[in-house]
């Protein structure tokens, strides 16, 4: 098959030429055999691994303090890219590595929850930058996704799609399984295999690791496919999530590193420094950089935290120790295969830097910093869960101090695109049979962007001109292939523009230029005009962005910030959008809301539906009623329920009679329970929110109605503003997941009568004075919705 075919894929099917016979027994009758498709000789398997929110100085195979094998061995028998840069931040580094172009180009300038209509971001992948995987597709591999997906825009994520940019959709991957979103429960994850929702194959209490079941997933899919099809090659995307929050691993790992940080972040950077130098992997007149004033010095960390700090971290590094081991399982399983030599391993030490999210003292449930509500996670409180740390009963994230160690010897974490803190890890590339370089540096500039382009060089593949008829916006990045061969090789880029949430940077032959506009962990206040961010100047002999020259070099520093701007105009950067809490509004964002109005209908049997599929109903008022039928018996069981243990609400039955819970953050519950039994039969169970207002997080009175007449009422003194949960969903008769409520009993929640319908309400339409849907209500609401 010759090459100029593979520039227009699908590649064109041709009718073979010549004479046209009547009798297949005819001597003259010769058609040339079918040839299935494949990729140009030679092409090797590709395994592309990379992990999440782990700093450029976590792992112990560049300097950090965790144990990481696998990375040492793959380290030790191939090449280190020891400039290597990502975006600061998951989805939009995610999305240059699987186009091969810069993050707003292709829509993805911030996560997908916060998606805008700017052209730069609506997390919506143009069809003129089809994916590396469906070109690989296209061109004979067989591909897969294992793991973590964030690229898929938060109004298609629901059980109907559409599937267009899921990885087995648009995405170009024949086979997925992982979840979607930027994180999940390690513990109880919410699964996908290809556009179904599956259940996961064993309980925590039986050992299940999200870790472990992707690890097993992908090795029975390298088997199978090595079985099935030897000479076909493989390319298996595998995104284990780890290292990002919430860190969760069980003990044996975790244990191992008990005390170990009991010195605090300040020595731990100065050790990961020292060993950095030492292993080569920063040349050795770098400089450690200085604490930013926004982050407190250990010594200054009142002592009833330190403990549970010093447990934070080692929490992670049992994670990462356990994120190494599963990868070791794949790699051993295709080394057993006898195809190492020829397998293409390009492992990326994370998609951002270090995650610096929770804020100052950590969290133990990641959706409170996730909700700006902070001051209701106390010292004492954290203290007396020190044990459950990284465990099911926890959601916990490190402290800011942890990420700054975990992204030495740079300045800033994760979210700030205009330090190296944010935007630089190292790569590895392992493959005995394409170069002949074992345990050697490679200090190239080089970028995400850069990856696409080298698996197509390294497998002999074109660059498609057009990809199902549409033409190709052309990949941004080079190839690294030439570098495999020869460490001298010339960087091949020049230039490279950086911006997450308005935190901006460019780098331009050595010199690098960047402003802070914003800091992960501060989620309100005022921040500053954009042209009064305070530009710094780097020169190209500065490793580590350790001393500014912007008062030296004013003229440098505005031939930088002209150059910022022109890369901004080229890629769709502008227009700059600072907007926090206001981009999870999707009224203000500009983006579809796959539920609009103030009602929604929803059914028995409709489960895992994702909080941004279902009406949301906080900071405002609201109601929910229920058509339901009790058996002779009395009631029991859940009728609706969103969200998990961590937080969210549910409505149920105990006792025959209705209760309401609200769950604020697992902290606190709040129960309203009905005064008297619902009896059985045909019935109408209601609940109605009168929210205080006065602003976000408010409380409210919550009021139960039995067929219409009051059957009791309490209080709900705090609510959560933002999200309930990233993986816990919304479900009809029964509560998966985790339990918004402790007090459903053992076994499964389900809901022991039927459920006709549960309608939710929002605002006015939630003021029904007679607190009962009447048939007529019902019917003028279908009426409307024609």
């Amino acid at each position: 098959m010759a090459d100029r075919g593979r520039t227009s894929l699908p590649i064109p099917d041709r009718a073979p030429a010549g004479l046209t016979t009547y009798d297949a027994r005819d001597p003259d009758t010769k058609f040339p055999p079918i040839q299935p498709l494949r990729p140009p000789a030679g092409a090797p398997n590709v395994l592309l691994i990379l992990l999440d929110d782990a700093g450029y100085g976590a792992m112990g195979t560049f300097g950090g303090p965790t144990s990481t094998p696998t990375a040492d061995r793959l380290a030790a028998g191939g090449l280190t890219y020891n400039r290597f840069h990502v975006t600061a931040l998951c989805a939009p580094s995610r999305q240059c590595l699987l186009t091969g172009r810069n993050h707003h180009a292709v829509g993805m300038g911030t996560i997908t929850e916060l998606a805008t209509s700017a052209p730069g971001y609506s997390s919506l992948r143009p069809n003129s930058a089809a994916p590396l995987a469906q070109i690989l597709t296209l061109n004979g591999y067989s591909t897969a996704q294992i793991g973590k997906c964030h690229e898929v825009p938060v109004w298609e994520t629901s059980q109907l799609g559409p599937f267009s940019q899921w990885p087995t959709g648009g995405g170009g991957f024949e086979y997925f399984y992982g979840f979607l979103g930027a994180e999940t429960n390690w513990y109880l994850p919410d699964l996908y295999q290809g556009t179904t929702p599956v259940e996961q194959p064993k309980t925590p209490e039986e050992g299940y690791h999200f870790d472990e079941d992707i690890a097993d997933h992908a090795i029975e899919w390298v088997r199978q496919q090595k079985a099935l099809m030897p000479d076909k090659p493989f390319f298996l995307y595998y995104a284990p999530a780890g290292t990002h929050a919430p860190h969760s691993c069980s003990k044996q790992w975790s244990d191992r590193y008990k005390g170990r940080f009991d010195t605090g972040w300040d020595a731990l950077r100065e050790e990961i420094f020292a060993r950095q130098r030492q292993l080569g992997v920063i040349p050795q007149d770098a400089e450690l950089t200085a604490r930013p004033e926004a982050i407190s010095a250990w010594a200054a960390v009142p002592d009833d935290l330190k403990a549970v700090l010093a447990r934070q971290m080692e929490v992670y590094a049992g994670f990462m120790d356990h994120c190494d081991f599963q990868i070791g399982r794949v790699i051993d399983a295709i080394d057993e295969l006898g195809i190492l030599g020829d397998t293409l391993i390009i492992f990326i030490n994370g998609d951002n830097g270090a995650s610096a999210e929770a804020g100052p003292n950590g969290t133990f449930n990641w959706m409170i910093p996730l909700n700006g509500a902070a001051d209701i996670e106390t010292a004492e409180f954290m203290a007396s869960r020190i044990d459950k740390f990284g465990t099911p009963e926890a959601l916990n994230h490190f402290a800011v101090g942890w990420a700054w160690a975990m992204d030495t010897p740079y300045q800033w974490t994760k979210q700030i695109a205009s330090h190296w803190g944010g935007t630089r890890q190292e790569a590895i590339v392992h493959w005995p049979s394409g170069f002949s370089g074992r345990g050697e540096m490679r200090t190239q500039f080089s970028h995400l962007v850069d990856v696409a382009a080298t698996i197509l060089d390294a497998a002999g593949i074109p660059e498609p001109d057009f990809v199902n008829g549409v033409q190709q916006m052309p990949l941004h990045g080079k190839s690294l292939v030439p570098s495999f061969h020869d460490a001298n090789t010339p960087e091949h880029r020049e230039t490279q523009y950086f911006e997450m949430l308005v935190n901006r940077g460019i780098y331009h032959k050595g010199w690098t230029a960047c402003t802070i506009h914003s800091i992960p962990w501060v989620m309100t206040g005022q921040l500053p005009a954009l042209d009064d961010d305070v530009w710094e100047l780097y020169a190209p002999d500065d490793w580590s962005q350790s001393r500014d020259l912007s008062k030296q070099m004013p003229d440098k520093l505005h031939e930088l910030q002209r150059l910022f701007l022109i890369e901004a105009v080229k890629y769709n950067v502008l227009p700059l959008d600072d907007r926090k809490a206001e981009r999870f509004n999707p009224e203000i964002a500009g983006r579809p809301q796959l539920i609009r109005g103030n009602t929604q209908m929803l059914f028995s049997g409709m489960r895992g539906l994702a909080e941004n599929i279902v009406l949301n109903v906080k900071n405002k008022s609201s109601a929910v009623t229920a058509q339901i039928v009790v058996p002779g018996g009395g009631a029991q069981g859940v009728i609706i329920a969103q969200g998990g243990m961590f937080g969210g609400w549910s409505l149920y039955a105990r006792d025959g009679r209705p209760v309401y819970c609200y769950n604020l953050f697992g902290i606190q519950r709040f129960k309203i329970e009905g005064d008297r039994p619902i009896p059985p039969g045909e019935h109408q169970v209601r609940m109605e929110f009168a929210y205080d207002g006065g602003g976000l997080g408010q409380g409210g009175t919550v009021t139960l109605y039995v067929d219409g007449q009051q059957a009791g009422q309490g209080r709900v003194e705090r609510t959560q503003p933002m999200v309930f949960s990233s993986d816990d969903k919304t479900d009809v008769g029964t509560d998966l997941g985790t339990r918004v409520s402790d007090d459903y009993g053992p076994g499964d929640p389900k809901f022991n009568g039927r459920i006709e319908w549960v309608q939710i309400d929002l605002g006015k339409d939630a003021d029904d004075h007679d607190h009962l849907i009447t048939a007529e209500e019902r019917w003028q609401l279908a009426v409307a919705r024609e």
